[in-house]
């Protein structure tokens, strides 16, 4: 067994996988063979789960939110009663069981109202597939890397905690929802499982896999003699995306190739739908004993997910879980004001407070879109209403289009072709460099730092993304899903649509055919990054370099593994002679919500 240790410190890091890549003479063979992983990630013991400040190994490492537990808890406690009615009366009969998937929250949760209205008992179950933890489908990375891991725990015992605060618990079982769900069903006699549905093929099969289960159980009903007991039934409801599906002025399957004819179109024609409210409490919990299939379980440690410890470092790390996902936006559009200054400072790179910080609470379904939107227009109504607020939503609607998209181009995304099936790229798959972009030894700093907060951290900026992709992409020539598989195991926010979206625009085979994207590395740096205090931060042997120097040191840091594909750099200024087409470089609009 080889064991490849990431998210530690860079030479570890660096040592480790060259061993790992000189056991293997080319990289297919290397991915393809069943390689066991361990990784490092850092978790809280049980017993002080929700300290989260033992996380942090460094005065550079910060929590985002920065608010301490008991102001979590309160601006929770608040948002919970904003959304809140009490006058809710429910009319149904049984048990209904709700299915969690990436949508680890109780705030305008449609699959839990929906099944708290059709029950007297709400059951809440969660799995934890295994198939989460295998390899990508190409490449054969881990599908969930170490701090990702660490993130659902966090998630997960937050949604436990909230939900016994309203009157439920969380069944947690390890084990394939089409196994689990069923045999759940049978012992305690749910009428139905509610759950929020999925677009990307592994999600749909899953789905269809917990049909198929749910038909082979017979519920104990009182039925009229000589007719057969009912199965459960799985009703799926769609909840991911700012805009219903329901409420697009054309099917999915006919959803326009260009974004903005997208964005123009749903904002002119469609309704935004008010969020769900809830009852202020949601019990009770079935009376039947689940003791016959083991109980109510627990929140996975880390080992038993086969993972290791390891404390954040250095920059960025964020705390799992609804609470701190409502305590992160009312840090940022309420008690630090920024939401007035978002567009003019979305495209930063270092700190906190740059961007919202949303994206990894809106991959697991800790907070919604819809949630978002109302908050947006609270403050526009309370405060003021300017293109930084509206900018916000435009995000939304960037993260909706790639969900409808997946809808629409199905397993072409995942495709070395993409969705316009472009064949006329040819693609290299050379160890050397790949090894090179991962693991941040490019020689480029710009590269190297964004690669390195990735790896330490499970985030990257917006703009990072952006410019390492357009590296791998354009000056390496790197088939572009191995970018995008290892983005999959490193992000905290990784979800297929906006991933895979965002990597097939960058590599020239999304569905516009008017995107061919390159960034210029000099140029990059000069807008986002002029006095070299991002890459000086993630690379501290620049940090004696003079400012002027630090994206371009020459002999002062590692050598440039290649030369830039267009243009050339001016080291001293650090400026590009680049001129393609008519000497413009794309400057670059958001992909999704960073």
């Amino acid at each position: 067994m080889m064991t490849v240790k990431l998210f530690s410190s860079s030479s570890s890091f660096h040592l480790k996988f060259l061993t790992f890549f000189s056991s293997k003479s080319t990289l297919n063979s290397l991915f393809s063979t069943n390689i066991l992983l361990s990784y490092n990630i850092q978790i809280m013991s049980s017993a002080s789960k929700f300290d989260q400040n033992s996380r942090l190994s460094s005065p550079k490492s910060y929590l985002v939110p920065s608010l301490n537990s008991d102001e979590i808890d309160r601006i929770t406690d608040e948002t919970f009663r904003r959304y809140t009615l009490s006058s809710m009366k429910r009319k149904g009969v049984g048990v209904a069981i709700v299915w969690f998937r990436n949508d680890l929250r109780i705030l305008d949760n449609e699959a839990l109202y929906r099944a708290w209205m059709s029950s007297e008992a709400v059951l809440p179950v969660y799995c934890v597939d295994p198939r989460l933890f295998e390899t990508t489908h190409y490449f054969g990375f881990p599908k969930t890397g170490a701090l990702r891991a660490q993130y659902l725990i966090e998630c997960l015992d937050d949604l436990k905690k909230n939900l016994m605060k309203h009157g439920l618990n969380l069944l947690i079982q390890h084990g394939k929802p089409e196994d689990i769900l069923p045999s759940i069903a049978k012992a305690s006699g749910a009428h139905t499982v509610y759950a929020h549905i999925e677009t990307c093929s592994e999600e749909l099969r899953v789905e269809r896999g917990v049909r198929a289960g749910l038909q082979k159980v017979r519920r104990q009903t009182q039925e009229p003699r000589g007719k057969n007991p009912l199965s459960p039934k799985l009703e799926l409801v769609w909840g991911s995306t700012m805009y219903h599906t329901d409420d697009l002025p054309f099917p999915p399957t006919e959803l326009p190739d260009v974004y903005t004819q997208f964005r123009k179109s749903v904002e002119s024609k469609c309704k935004i739908r008010s969020c769900f409210k809830l009852p202020t409490s949601l019990g009770p919990l079935p009376c039947c004993d689940l003791d016959e299939i083991g109980g109510w379980g627990c929140v996975p440690s880390v080992d038993d997910l086969g993972l290791h410890h390891e404390k954040v470092n250095m920059g960025m790390c964020f705390r799992g879980g609804e609470s701190a996902a409502l305590s992160r936006l009312n840090e940022y559009f309420w008690r630090k004001d920024l939401l007035r200054v978002y567009k003019e400072t979305r495209n930063g790179m270092l700190g906190p407070d740059y961007s919202t910080k949303f994206s990894p609470w809106l991959a697991s379904g800790c907070i919604s879109p819809r949630l978002v939107y109302e908050e947006v227009k609270r403050y526009e109504k309370e405060r003021q209403a300017n293109d930084s607020t509206y900018w916000v939503l435009f995000e939304l609607i960037w993260r909706d289009y790639f969900r409808f998209l997946s809808v629409k181009y199905v397993n072409s995304l995942f495709q070395i072709g993409g969705p316009r099936k472009v064949e006329s790229k040819k693609w290299s798959q050379d160890r050397v460099l790949f090894e090179s972009w991962r693991e941040g030894r490019t020689g480029y700093p710009l590269i190297d730092a964004n690669m390195k907060e990735l790896y330490t951290t499970g985030f990257m900026s917006n703009r990072g993304r952006q410019i390492v992709c357009s590296f791998l992409v354009r000056d390496m020539g790197i088939d572009w899903r191995m970018g995008a598989e290892w983005f999959e195991t490193c992000l905290l926010d990784y979800d297929p649509c906006s991933n895979y979206g965002n990597w097939t625009y960058g590599a020239g085979v999304g569905n516009d055919p008017r995107e061919d994207r390159y960034f210029s590395i000099p140029k990059q740096a000069q807008n986002y990054d002029p006095d070299g205090e991002y890459v000086a931060y993630w690379l501290p042997e620049l940090q004696a370099l003079p400012r002027d120097k630090r994206h371009f040191p020459g002999k002062s840091y590692i050598k440039q593994i290649i030369p830039l594909k267009f243009g050339s750099s001016n080291q001293r200024h650090g400026r590009s002679n680049y001129n393609r087409r008519q000497g413009k470089d794309y400057a670059g609009g958001s992909k999704n919500f960073y």
